[in-house]
């Protein structure tokens, strides 16, 4: 069992450890920090022993979980092991070397140094006999035991929240090497943003194993824990709900309702919402163009069903999207190259013209191929990576927000058809061209910013 016996300076509360970690930087808890606080110390005395806590990007989570918590918990139980896991070893390395830093420059508050034998980013030793170990997902575990666990971040995108192998091989991990670490008396702490109805969160959720949950989401619900009237920001001073309201609009709300609600739900029926897709009569002047190709190269013959070769020419103007054109065909490898040519003569060389490279030698020579031929245009060439549904979700959030049209022409029924049919129809070839398509906008009209991550937005 685990020695609960206080170190031998008395370490501070944890509210108000966390108010002097955070106040270095100008902070101090909110109100749902000041709530989390309460759960981790609740963990800390041993009256919760599986916690599970549920908030959106954004909310300082990690800062809490993974800064603040563990320095004060080698404080309160001087001689544990601390295991901390997160999606990849760079993660888990950041925290472990923010943790350690924090322990160095605030040892005496705290009541133990950093050992002078093991400082390590991911693994280090304290004066007082504490042990701390970061690691990544499907990380080195094995020899290592814990009175405490910390998970943060255990899913590192959505292609691999999408993925059943992916999220099944996180719960064989968390299951049998994981749990297998922990100390009798141990606990564990799992903070995340869900990304998937079947996430580790929520195959923990219909285990059966007892967890204590704390559920956040991003604008106020019914009967919320923090008793915010419906519709109100988690953390108004960080960002408020017109600012919630703008994201909400731009990730759709399949993403909006996983990772900053806290309530994902299956990816039934369709993706698009094609009822909110307008049409036009003109292309906005000064549009960025470009043409995205889905290639195929088997020819239509009787009792076969290819794939569909398909160039989607699309106008970005001002954060709306226009689809402007759809050539779409069946045709051998000599008519897939003859039809980009002349596609790209006819539309000029101020549009970019964006190629998938198929993995494999054969595919980089195509691509090698084509670019020269295409030598003048601008060209990018990329491989097609992630699930096709995770692919189209940002430009499904732009449908959903009202922000995409077509340019009335004849192939808009077919395009309308296999938009309103996808993931599940025969067919998605038009749609992976939108998806590169709006990549490319997107990526093309991106102002160059300074980036400053703060770790409080973690």
């Amino acid at each position: 069992m685990m020695d609960d016996a206080p170190a031998t300076a008395a370490p501070p509360g944890l509210l108000d450890w966390a108010g002097r970690v955070v106040g270095r930087v100008g902070y101090q808890p909110a109100d749902h920090h000041r709530m989390l606080l309460g759960k981790l110390a609740q963990v800390g005395e041993g009256t919760i022993d599986r916690l599970m806590v549920l908030m959106p990007p954004g909310s300082a989570k990690s800062t809490y979980t993974s800064l603040v918590f563990p320095a004060w918990w080698l404080a309160r139980h001087p001689a544990s092991a601390v295991i901390a896991a997160s999606h990849t070893a760079e993660l888990a390395d950041h925290f472990g070397r923010q943790l350690r830093n924090l322990v160095a420059e605030e040892h005496e508050v705290l009541g133990y140094r950093l050992a002078g034998d093991n400082r390590a980013a991911h693994r280090f030793r304290t004066s007082a006999g504490g042990e701390y170990f970061a690691t990544g997902i499907n990380g080195p575990v094995t020899g290592r035991r814990a009175d405490l666990v910390v998970i943060d971040d255990p899913i590192k995108n959505h292609a691999g929240a999408d993925s059943e192998l992916a999220r099944s091989h996180l719960w064989n991990w968390y299951r049998a090497e994981l749990t297998t670490r922990l100390k009798p008396g141990g606990r564990i702490v799992l903070v995340m943003t869900r990304w998937h109805e079947d996430d580790l969160a929520g195959r923990l959720d219909a285990s059966g194993d007892r967890w204590h949950t704390l559920r956040l989401p991003a604008l106020a619900e019914a009967d919320d824990p923090l008793a915010r009237a419906p519709g109100a920001a988690l953390w108004p001073q960080w960002e408020d709900e017109t600012a919630l309201a703008r994201k909400r609009e731009a990730v759709g709300s399949r993403v909006w309702q996983a990772m900053y609600q806290q309530a994902p739900t299956p990816a039934e029926g369709t993706l698009f919402p094609v009822a909110r897709i307008g049409f036009s009569d003109v292309v906005p002047a000064e549009s960025r163009m470009v043409r995205a190709w889905d290639l195929a190269a088997t020819e239509a013959a009787a009792g076969n069903d290819p794939d569909w070769t398909v160039g989607l020419k699309l106008a970005a103007h001002d954060g709306r999207h226009v689809v402007v054109d759809v050539i779409r065909f069946r045709g051998g490898p000599h008519a897939v190259a003859d039809c980009i040519l002349d596609t790209a003569r006819r539309d000029g060389r101020g549009v970019a013209i964006g190629l998938p490279q198929d993995p494999g030698q054969a595919g980089k020579q195509q691509v090698a191929w084509l670019s020269r031929q295409l030598a003048g245009y601008q060209v990018l060439a990329s491989p097609e990576t992630g699930a096709k549904l995770t692919r189209a979700l940002p430009v499904a959030a732009m449908v959903e927000a009202g922000r995409l049209s077509l340019l009335r022409a004849g192939w808009n029924a077919a395009f309308l058809d296999e938009l309103r049919d996808f993931p599940h129809g025969r067919k998605d070839d038009q749609v992976d061209a939108l998806s590169r398509a709006h990549a490319m906008a997107a990526q093309s009209g991106r102002p160059a910013r300074r980036v400053n991550v703060a770790f409080l937005a973690r």
